[in-house]
């Protein structure tokens, strides 16, 4: 099991708690081809491991995720099916972690940028090291944030204060995640891990079934509310890779 996953991402086992890394630790975990295709088909993956009863997200080195490779952004930009593609699968990414029956903590250890903030914010429970932030940067960068913060923002903070961060891309830090909703608490940065995977033992631990459909339950909050967005939030997004603003913003990031 897990063999077929690209080396981009790595699966622990860690008793009934499986912790899943990303690991692009030299490249900040910045996602690209074979990291996004991990991270969508993971989900099924550890939906089918019998023995395994909880979850805990979290990325190598010092970044959860720094979010997408610039390089990937031009092969997107420049290849028609590549964009067809990874726009599929990114509607798949949201959609899979919203349907996994196992609830999932995500350690974020450091910057989570892009689709890292977005990925760390659709687990179940969110514990930030204490120097970690997060961002959606997608406006920023002349993309709409289709895959990000305009999904499940609204829910998890006010509909202001998602406009204000989706709007200016601004950093939030830790302590400023927790006090918006988008994360339950600090921890320190040398027991983040620690700390998410004894609180995925102890959640492994609660009857399964009632765990499990009470999840559901309250997913379906997020379910109905993303599937009137994404069809169009996507396909939005996917339109903004051919435009010039995007173009350039990406050329002044690789130049920095």
């Amino acid at each position: 099991m897990y063999a077929d996953l690209p080396s981009e991402i790595t699966v622990e086992s860690k008793g009934a708690v499986r912790v899943v890394r990303l690991n692009r630790a030299d490249q900040l975990n910045a996602t690209n081809q074979a990291l996004h295709r991990g991270l969508t088909e993971v989900w099924q993956e550890l939906a089918s491991d019998r023995d395994a009863r909880a979850v805990v997200l979290t990325g190598n080195g010092r970044a959860f995720s720094a979010g997408g490779d610039m390089d990937w952004f031009g092969e997107i930009r420049a290849d028609e099916t590549e964009r067809r593609r990874a726009m599929n699968e990114a509607r798949q990414l949201v959609e899979e972690m919203v349907a996994f029956p196992l609830p999932v903590v995500a350690a974020v250890n450091g910057a989570a940028v892009g689709l890292g903030c977005s990925v760390a914010v659709l687990c179940d429970i969110v514990l930030m090291a204490q120097s970690a932030f997060m961002a959606d940067p997608h406006v920023s960068i002349g993309l709409v944030a289709g895959d990000g913060g305009v999904l499940t923002w609204p829910l998890l903070t006010s509909l202001l204060n998602a406009k204000e961060y989706i709007f200016t891309g601004d950093r939030i830090s830790s302590e400023a995640a927790v006090k918006l909703g988008l994360a339950n608490r600090v921890v320190e940065d040398g027991q983040l891990v620690d700390e998410a995977i004894a609180l995925a033992a102890r959640l492994a631990e609660q009857p399964a079934r009632a765990l499990q459909d009470s999840k559901r339950a309250l997913n379906l909050h997020l379910q109905r509310a993303i599937s009137g967005i994404i069809e169009y939030a996507v396909a939005a997004e996917s339109e903004c890779f051919l435009t010039a603003e995007h173009a350039e913003r990406v050329a002044a990031f690789q130049r920095e």
